[in-house]
């Protein structure tokens, strides 16, 4: 089940986050994700099996409400090839796509993790090397609506 992240989930978040470090997420990327969850997000999604969250990620709309931005998704290790990454980012682009502002979905990731959102229709427009901490390379990458 997808919901709405509330407060008294973060405990639980900033657990799948240390289950995804270091092979996902740098060590100093927490502090990030912690300041993302008390004060940048948008919208943020839990997905829950049995009232354990195994995954989250959010949505943010940039000021000028045409681009939407997908951010911090991450899935327990334990559920992970099992299609709950690919419904949570398939339910926030759908998500975006209701709003008629938005013209553009982007998604800045990782060179490990690319390759999951190619499959899901994102193109690849800017890479920066070591942009996240050494090792974690920036791909930025969009869906044009």
């Amino acid at each position: 089940m997808i919901r709405s992240y509330t407060s008294s989930d973060k405990p639980q978040l900033l657990n799948l986050l240390r289950l995804n470090t270091p092979e996902y997420f740098d060590p100093g990327e927490e502090k990030d994700f912690v300041d993302y969850l008390d004060h940048e997000l948008d919208q943020y999604f839990v997905y829950e099996l049995d009232s354990i969250i195994v995954g989250c990620g959010g949505l943010n709309f940039l000021k000028n409400e045409k681009e939407a931005r997908i951010s911090w998704d991450m899935i327990h290790p334990d559920y992970q090839g099992r299609g709950i990454g690919r419904t949570l980012t398939q339910f926030r682009i759908e998500t975006a796509k209701r709003n008629p502002k938005v013209k553009l979905i982007v998604v800045r990731t990782s060179q490990i993790t690319f390759p999951f959102y190619e499959k899901q229709g994102f193109k690849l427009t800017e890479v920066k090397k070591d942009f996240w901490a050494p090792g974690f390379d920036l791909y930025r990458m969009e869906i044009i609506l």
